[in-house]
């Protein structure tokens, strides 16, 4: 197996981690586990998790948003980039599977009704934010997390480390803007929700595609602009 499909299929099984652990423990349990605490440490959780299991192969982006900023700083080939993305997106439609098979052995289940986990604004929002709410909320908060995900690259970064600090800062992240947009920072991860709820969620996936994109870019810009040569 060549070196990019091997990080396409990390990709893959790293993001059908996070889509399993993080919507599929909102859609089956999110009542059990304490609504928004306990769905943002199982975002937090599952991308730890990742982080350890594929990281050495593919640095576990399992974020398109992730690997944009990461091309901007000049840490990921333009090579790559398709491979890191597709194998982001299949991942997630697989996981986002697995989640829908499950739910549809409960009596009375419906992903359109439910909104099956998918982000969303204005009537779609959990607290009723609007639009200009959602776009603020996605650009700044994934920038912010992609700037935290870089600076794990740094030479003095602890090892071992890496992947507590980027579960950490995801869960922080869905603790702020689940109220706002059910949290998105993650195009692939809105998409696989988005196909299976099949209705409102995939009118406005486009939004949850180039907000969380835009604040990749500005992350690794921030991050380029701040990291000294010696740490990289």
């Amino acid at each position: 197996m060549s070196n990019s499909v091997r990080i396409g299929v990390a990709e893959a099984i790293g993001t059908a981690i996070l889509v399993i652990g993080g919507p599929g423990t909102a859609i089956l349990a999110g009542d059990v586990v304490g609504g928004t605490l306990g769905v943002a440490l199982a975002f937090g959780f599952s991308l730890l998790c990742a982080a350890y299991a594929i990281g050495s192969i593919s640095g576990c982006h399992i974020n398109p948003a992730v690997t944009v900023g990461s091309w901007v700083l000049g840490k990921t080939k333009a090579s790559l980039v398709p491979f890191y993305i597709v194998g982001q997106v299949v991942g997630g439609v697989v996981g986002a599977l697995v989640i829908f098979v499950i739910a549809n052995g409960q009596s009375g289940f419906s992903a359109e009704k439910s909104g099956f986990a998918s982000n969303g604004w204005a009537d779609h929002s959990p607290g009723g934010f609007d639009f200009g709410a959602m776009v603020v909320t996605e650009v700044v908060l994934t920038g912010l997390f992609v700037l935290v995900v870089l600076t794990t690259s740094r030479k003095t970064m602890v090892a071992g480390f890496t992947g507590i600090t980027v579960g950490l800062m995801l869960a922080l992240v869905h603790l702020i803007s689940i109220p706002v947009d059910n949290t998105s920072v993650n195009p692939a991860r809105s998409l696989a929700t988005a196909v299976f709820q099949a209705d409102w969620a995939l009118e406005q996936l486009w939004a949850f595609i180039l907000f969380p994109l835009i604040g990749g870019v500005l992350g690794g810009l921030a991050w380029k602009a701040l990291v000294p040569p010696a740490e990289e």
